[in-house]
This record gives structure tokens, sequence and C-alpha cells, in this order.
């Protein structure tokens, strides 16, 4: 039974720094492809970044250079790390994990073209002010 669960969100000013946590359980981290993607109201879903199961990352044209993801494969782990935290950050971050074919800015997707979204942890608030 695959499950996500994230931590780490909080409130910070602008220019600050976190870093937030998606503990998986239930599924091998190196077979899949995982990532984060963020929402807030009013405004649609975006992909922020991803960790291939092959190694690759990518990420979102707004937070390149900002953000970098990681994981630990042997803590069962996926981090993001959000440094120079800007208003417009301010969203309900959650991870995500599924097989996949490949990724590009900030998403992955599936063989025939779908977003590679299919488990999905209860997010995490992140807000800069």
């Amino acid at each position: 039974h695959v499950q996500l669960v994230e931590s780490g969100g909080v409130s910070v000013q602008a220019g600050g720094s976190l870093r937030l946590s998606c503990a998986a359980s239930g599924f091998t981290l190196r077979n899949y492809c995982m990532g984060w993607f963020r929402q807030s109201p009013g405004k649609e879903r975006e992909g922020v970044a991803r960790s291939h199961s092959d190694g690759g990352t990518s990420y979102a044209d707004s937070v390149k250079g900002r953000f970098t993801i990681s994981k630990d494969n042997a803590k069962k782990t996926l981090y993001l790390q959000l440094n120079n935290l800007k208003p417009e950050d301010t969203a309900m971050y959650y991870c995500v994990a599924d097989s996949c074919s490949y990724c590009s800015d900030g998403y992955c997707y599936s063989s025939g073209g779908t977003l590679a979204n299919k488990y999905r942890g209860q997010g995490t608030q992140v807000t800069v002010s």
C-alpha cells in the first residue's frame, strides 16, 4: 500500500529557506519517478520539481536556481530544498510518485504522454510573506 507523507511546511519571510520532506512507503523509491507540485487558491496546479528513476531532475522555470530536489533511497524520503523564497511560492506542496517514461519542466509523463501522478500525499503548506 503506497503512502506519501509530507512535512516541513511553515511560514517564512521572503528570502528565507526551508526543506520539505516526503516519507514514502509501500514501494521502492529508485524504481519510481517522484516529485513535487504545488497549488494555491485560484491558481492552477503547478509542477515544481521531479526526480526521474534514472536520477535525472527537472524543474519548473519559476523555481530553477532556487529549489533543489533530492532523495535518499535508504531513508525512503524525497526532499525539496527551497531557497530565496518569494511570496508567489506560497502554496500547498504535494509529493507525488509514479512510474514514468520521461520528465520535463517539473512534470513527469507516462510513455503514453499522460501525467505520472498516480500517488499523492496530503500536502504541506508553505507560506511566504
